[in-house]
């Protein structure tokens, strides 16, 4: 290898490379550069057949991508838009520092979108488009740092008013008019359309957003256009695994529809992203080798010249040769550093800059910062066709911070600026500020007749208006089907044996055949169809594939066959949780971004759900998302088999921590159904911002019919399932059955049939009636109880609310012990609002899971009827209405082990 590589960069014959350089540069100008390129893979290719190893370089010089020769002109008044980007440049600093002048740490930052400043204006100015009569409108993915520029902009507009700007980060005393630190829609509904700064989220959202809008083209939901997605991130950015983890897919599926642009300045928090190395090219190679157009944008217009005279080649191969720990302090200290620690490493480069004053090479810009070369990217990008584009932009971070800031390693951090640094930052972009006016550091407006405010504003209305803006709800309604819709479901199995998943994908099915909601619903696996028992839906609404199923599948003589299709409906998005996620946040927010209302359903193992996805979960709720997460397989006990990694028994924990997510843990297929047909009518029927979690399970038994009058109880979170027929009368002891003790059992899920086993132990073993209470929901427990103790603390001379919870089991007697497969936190929530002197026994599933059968595992969790009935009988034991022998009876007889240790502990 050392021998082929000695080869590879060593000329031995330099008079035949010459020649050979010589015929291709003739074909080039005679034929152009597509005919040069094909020539040469042409030869690559012969050259590998004769068993010649050509390592493929997936990066290219570190110079710009477009030659200055074929850069697109750009149409706007350069010196006017360099004009208004320093004024938005100069809000921008002043917002964040205005407001760090305040008590309170409010925080807030600089440096980026000084970086990026020029990415964004070129894009505002000529590029992006908003939603009009003409057009659907393109989506920006702002990189979240950046927002004060974006805030900047609207300022000048008119949009955001000056009293406005000193809302940043000030949302509680704004009321409303506060500016969000960064983009986040919940907070500002009507501006902000995707959260971005968890970093990483940005990128895989944008890419699901695009693969969504060709899956709604394909379907014939949207007429097809041009719209694009930007998404903006910085070099720093890209190391979360978000950031790239699907840009396989962009390539994949031809999305030439997306456009990322990389801010490369170099740094992220701390200190350089690839101080070692080259972080440009390391993103070129890794984007090229994904399908992706790449578009480097390294230099500005000042360095065309010494490109051009470098004839040897000695910059081109400086420029390779220095990495971005050199390139980040020849910004920081200077020209006269640049000079002696870039130039006069080679006598050739020394002499290009012979003639350049340290101030004409400080000068030197970079592409990012240059709006000619950025046009030239950007343009290239969007008449790019059949593939993705990435464009990376070479910028400072921190540019026009001077020493307060500019390209050193704190940069990130700084919220403060000193008079003098106020002052450089007023002299570089020459604002008219006075120096008595210098130390407000004072926003400045041309006034709205200016002509930088006229030409921003006919900018705009070229563009179809102003942006950010945000829908808050799709144009057309959609009715929900009633429940009776749902017959199939809410009535009783019988003889049959079901899963609450069987159920699941029947109401589904159900939705599928509805004349004006069938063709909404977005079907969305991971890549566990057949887990979940839908692949019957790859037959009759087939998979999604860009380029329809151009292979016969290996089951195609069977009935369920795999089948790809172009219009197909299913989403399958491999093995990626993340994926499937991006794929229904796209759905579910189709109706804002698309002005199409979807009702997305992703499926897959609970337990990779919050807790994998979680920070994706956390931004749906952020976004105003609208669909069914369903967390299949759900319980610390139901799938038996596969153990520790897969077993949750905790889901419902985080997706309570969201404010709009509604979740529910049903055991019966007519609970599926009613809160089925609640969230479909509450979210494409109301639009109400809410999303739902909807656990199911994967054993089967039989279920009843729906009990009438249940569905308000089921939606509240809790409804009788069996009344025992014992009442309270007053001191605990029951009337009606005189003398028998009663018990008041709750539980949910699977976990509900060892409630209601457990009920029947302890009539036939000690004569103990129980009422059986299920209860979907313990989150919506929780919320209406805390909802009413607050509002009962705030009206205090007001007559006072009572709790669901409260309200139902007040009249009931005995004490209440609830039993879930989930930790007892979960059904510890709704504690506060028991009835005041019952006591309340919650038994759940904490500890790891483990893999063993059903049976086993709620024994050695201690849900199952047995320990229920235990613990039934405990609670009775301290309320004096059994005696102490009766526990230790139930004990000896249901073989329960009281020197177990503590599941948790094992």
């Amino acid at each position: 290898m050392d021998q082929l590589d000695d080869i590879l960069h060593q000329d031995i014959d330099p008079t035949e490379t010459n020649e050979w350089i010589e015929s291709l540069n003739a074909v080039i100008s005679h034929d152009g550069t597509e005919r040069a390129h094909y020539l040469l893979e042409k030869m690559v290719d012969s050259t590998r057949r004769a068993g010649g190893y050509l390592p493929f370089d997936p990066t290219t010089e570190y110079v710009n991508t477009i030659a200055p020769q074929n850069e697109a002109k750009s149409p706007g008044d350069a010196t006017m838009e360099w004009r208004i980007r320093t004024l938005i440049r100069w809000n921008a600093m002043a917002m964040v520092v205005r407001a760090n002048r305040k008590p309170g740490e409010l925080g807030g930052h600089i440096a980026s979108f000084a970086s990026s400043a020029t990415l964004y204006d070129v894009g505002f100015n000529h590029f992006w488009r908003a939603p009009s009569a003409d057009h659907p409108g393109d989506l920006v993915f702002h990189q979240g740092h950046s927002s004060p520029g974006v805030y900047a902009r609207s300022f000048l507009e008119g949009r955001i008013a000056e009293e406005q700007m000193d809302l940043f980060r000030m949302e509680v005393v704004g009321k409303g008019r506060g500016l969000s630190s960064y983009p986040h829609p919940w907070l500002m509904p009507d501006y902000w359309q995707v959260p971005t700064v968890s970093m990483g989220l940005g990128p895989i959202q944008a890419i699901y957003q695009a693969q969504f809008w060709k899956y709604l083209e394909h379907r014939g939901l949207i007429p097809k256009s041009d719209r694009k997605i930007w998404c903006f991130l910085g070099d720093g950015e890209t190391d979360e695994p978000e950031s790239l983890g699907a840009i396989a897919l962009a390539g994949r599926e031809g999305l030439d529809n997306l456009i990322f642009v990389i801010n490369c300045n170099l740094q992220r928090l701390d200190g350089p992203v690839r101080g070692n190395g080259k972080i440009i090219q390391e993103l070129e190679g890794v984007f090229r080798g994904a399908g992706w157009n790449a578009i480097k944008v390294v230099w500005g217009s000042y360095w065309d010249p010494l490109l051009a005279r470098d004839t040897s080649g000695t910059l081109r191969k400086l420029m390779m040769e220095t990495v971005d720990g050199e390139y980040q302090a020849c910004k920081a200290f200077g020209g006269k550093y640049t000079r002696e620690h870039f130039f006069n490493k080679y006598p050739e480069t020394a002499q290009l800059v012979a003639n350049l004053s340290d101030d004409d090479i400080w000068r030197l810009n970079r592409g990012g910062h240059d709006p000619h070369k950025v046009y030239a990217a950007y343009h290239q990008a969007v008449n790019t066709q059949g593939m993705p584009t990435v464009i990376l932009a070479k910028t400072v971070k921190g540019y026009g911070m001077g020493a307060a800031g500019e390209s050193q390693n704190p940069t990130h951090q700084q919220k403060k600026l000193d008079a003098d640094a106020v002052r450089h930052f007023r002299d570089r972009f020459n604002i008219p500020v006075p120096d008595d006016k210098l130390a407000d550091v004072p926003y400045y407006h041309p006034g709205k007749d200016s002509p930088e405010v006229q030409y921003m504003l006919e900018r705009r209305k070229a563009l179809g208006g102003s942006l950010p803006q945000r829908r808050r709800k799709a144009d057309q309604k959609i009715t929900a089907p009633e429940l009776s819709a749902f017959e199939q479901i809410t009535k009783g199995s019988g003889e049959r044996e079901i899963s609450t998943t069987m159920a699941l994908v029947r109401g589904m099915n159900l939705l599928l055949r509805d004349k004006q909601l069938g063709e909404r619903v977005v079907p969305i696996v991971a890549d566990e169809a057949r887990t979940f028992g839908m692949e019957g839906m790859f037959r009759q609404i087939g998979i999604y594939a860009p380029f329809g199923q151009k292979y016969r599948p290996q089951d195609a003589d069977q009935l369920l066959y795999y089948r790809e299709d172009i219009k197909g409906q299913v989403l399958q998005e491999g093995i990626s949780e993340a994926g499937g996620m991006g794929a229904w946040m796209a759905a579910a927010t189709s109706y804002s971004i698309s002005n199409v209302a979807m009702l997305p359903f992703f499926i897959y193992y609970s337990m990779f759900g919050f807790q994998r996805i979680g920070d994706m979960c956390w931004a749906a709720g952020d976004m105003r998302a609208r669909g069914f997460l369903v967390g299949g397989t759900a319980g610390r006990t139901t799938l038996n088999g596969e153990g520790l990694q897969h077993e949750d028994g905790h889901s419902h924990l985080m997706s309570g921590a969201i404010p709009n997510v509604k979740s529910y843990d049903p055991t019966f297929s007519y609970e599926v159904a009613v809160i089925l047909q609640d969230g479909t009518r509450r979210m494409m029927a109301e639009q109400e911002d809410v999303y739902y979690y909807l656990t199911v399970m994967n054993e089967n038994y039989q279920h009843p019919d729906m009990p009438a009058g249940c569905e308000e109880g089921i939606i509240k979170g809790m409804y009788l399932f069996r009344d025992c027929g014992v009442s309270t009368n007053g001191n605990g002891k029951g009337k009606g059955k005189a003398k028998a003790p009663c018990v008041q059992l709750l539980g949910s899920g699977t976990i509900l049939r060892e409630v209601i086993a457990a009920a029947e132990l302890l009539e036939k073993d000690f004569g103990v009636h129980a009422d059986i209470w299920s209860c979907p929901s313990f989150i919506e427990l929780r919320r209406d109880g805390f909802d009413a103790e607050r509002w009962n603390r705030l009206h205090p001379e007001a007559e006072q609310r009572v709790p669901y919870v409260t309200g139902l089991l007040q009249d009931r007697a005995g004490p209440v012990v609830a039993a879930t497969d989930y930790v007892r936190e979960f059904a510890d929530q709704i504690r506060a609002f028991i009835p005041e002197g019952k006591r309340y026994t919650v038994l759940g599933t904490d500890g790891f899971g483990r893999s063993d059968t059903r049976a086993h595992l709620r024994d050695f969790f201690e849900v199952d009827r047995y320990w229920i009935a235990h613990a039934a009988l405990a609670s009775l034991a301290k309320d004096g209405l059994v005696n102490a022998k009766d526990v230790a009876r139930a004990i000896k007889e249901y073989k329960l082990d009281p020197e177990k240790p503590n599941p948790i502990t094992q």
